[in-house]
């Protein structure tokens, strides 16, 4: 059975799908597609914390689903925008049990994760599937991809 680690930015793919298609990505279809036939090593689900209910309460379907949830609070810059940016933490977190898995899941539509899909392909063999919204996902993340999964109707959740 093959050992898979699943990542998710779930902030990029929140605002992508609400962009592209107006409705939320569906994570319990997710989860049984990505794990089918896998032993999931690890699963994490990369959020921001508001400290408000409603997130409250989806932290908690993600948990239930089977993810290890992790909450970075926002940064509210002097300019009056906000930051909240994982792109380290997933990448640290995919080096260390990318060395434990057969194949990586990352879900992002972010370029910067290019180079980490080609480390791990190189470094540790690694099949790494890259699931986002096809036209808001980088071209150079999609072209480093072993497997490219476009987010469309089939993972989204009915209005």
């Amino acid at each position: 059975m093959q050992k898979v680690t699943i990542l998710v930015d779930v902030q990029n793919i929140y605002y992508t799908t609400k962009q592209a298609y107006g409705r939320n990505f569906d994570y319990n279809l997710f989860w049984r597609k990505a794990t089918s036939g896998r032993e999931v090593i690890k699963a994490i689900a990369y959020s921001c914390d508001k400290g408000d209910q409603k997130q409250r309460q989806f932290q908690n379907i993600l948990k239930a689903i089977g993810f290890e949830v992790k909450l970075k609070s926002y940064i509210q810059r002097s300019d009056g925008s906000a930051k909240c940016d994982w792109d380290v933490g997933i990448t640290i977190d995919a080096m260390e049990h990318g060395k434990e898995s057969d194949i990586v899941v990352l879900v992002s539509g972010d370029g910067d994760f290019a180079l980490l899909v080609e480390k791990l392909r190189t470094a540790y063999g690694n099949s790494v599937e890259v699931y986002g919204v096809p036209q808001l996902t980088a071209s150079a993340l999609i072209n480093a991809a072993s497997k490219y999964q476009a987010i469309e109707s089939d993972l989204l959740l009915n209005k």
